[in-house]
């Protein structure tokens, strides 16, 4: 099991099907677990997925359309129910403030666990912990819609070559990391002498929306990209009055932001096969998966200096 990786609970678009759970999306982070999008039955998905609610560090609600939404007052009330041990913040747009309040109360019940609401109101950084930063941006659809983007900073990675040169081991490397500077037989080492920079993974996620410059902008990068890949390229046309996007249009964003791994998912209850998904975004980008319900999905791993 990875430490990092996407979960997904469910991959259809407005109708589920029977194959086919509404959204949800489960990230796993080192510690943090980041619930994107709970419709309709996610608390069932996630126990077929082995996921308990007390996993659940994190929600993120794009928007108030109820194939993205619905599924919220479940979450919430079985996070009193599990006595979830932590505080929850539930990122969503401003706007939908009374939608909010009618999930976050939609019923009677024991209500106990610490819920906090972070409204977004504009474009910018919604969280910032010791390992990473979570952003926000709008994005183009019929109501308030926001992405969200996960990035962990960058920092410098230790070559075991470099340490042994300048004689440096055991204890010593925790000194430098801590301090950035050691003094070693009478020299100055420093953190940089003996590593490279390594920029930190990053992850983006865009659902229901039209191609737009924000889009880009959250993709920019990614170790993986999930995006809404709700028509094929055959019914732009269609997509584009619904603000949605195709399978190729998901891979230009990917292709143009140069984001590593692109996930297809969202898709339109016409579509019994997505292996057509795949095909038209594989002209564009290469890493390519057009998610199942219950799919895992790593975000891929840098490259380590030797």
């Amino acid at each position: 099991m990875s430490n990092r990786e996407l979960i997904v609970l469910g991959s259809a678009s407005q109708v589920p099907t029977r194959h086919r759970n509404h959204n949800a999306y489960f990230l796993r982070w080192d510690e943090e677990g980041i619930l994107f999008d709970p419709g309709e039955g996610t608390q069932r998905q996630m126990l077929y997925a082995g996921l308990s609610s007390r996993q659940v560090t994190r929600i993120c609600i794009t928007h108030f359309h109820g194939d993205h939404a619905l599924g919220l007052p479940g979450i919430i009330q079985r996070l009193s129910l599990d006595s979830a041990p932590h505080p929850v913040e539930i990122y969503y747009p401003a706007s939908g403030q009374a939608f909010y309040e009618r999930l976050r109360h939609a019923t009677v019940f024991m209500d106990k666990a610490t819920i906090v609401p972070r409204p977004i109101a504009k474009d910018g950084v919604v969280a910032k912990t010791k390992g990473f930063e979570l952003s926000a941006a709008r994005l183009e659809h019929s109501v308030d819609t926001f992405g969200f983007r996960l990035e962990e900073p960058a920092r410098v990675q230790l070559i075991p070559s470099r340490l042994a040169e300048h004689g440096l081991s055991g204890p010593r490397v925790g000194e430098l990391q801590r301090r950035g500077v050691v003094e070693v037989e009478g020299r100055t080492v420093r953190l940089e002498d003996v590593g490279e920079k390594r920029e930190g993974q990053s992850f983006a996620f865009i659902m229901d929306t039209r191609p737009c410059a924000n889009a880009g902008r959250l993709a920019e990068g990614v170790d993986l990209l999930v995006c809404e890949s709700t028509y094929l390229d055959s019914e732009r046309e269609e997509a584009h009055s619904h603000f949605h996007m195709t399978a190729r249009q998901a891979a230009e964003v990917a292709r143009n932001a140069g984001a590593r791994r692109l996930v297809l998912t969202h898709f339109s209850q016409r579509y019994e096969d997505t292996a057509a998904f795949v095909q038209e975004a594989q002209a564009l980008v290469q890493d390519v998966v057009a998610v199942r319900d219950l799919d895992h999905v790593e975000v891929p791993k840098r490259v380590r200096a030797v």
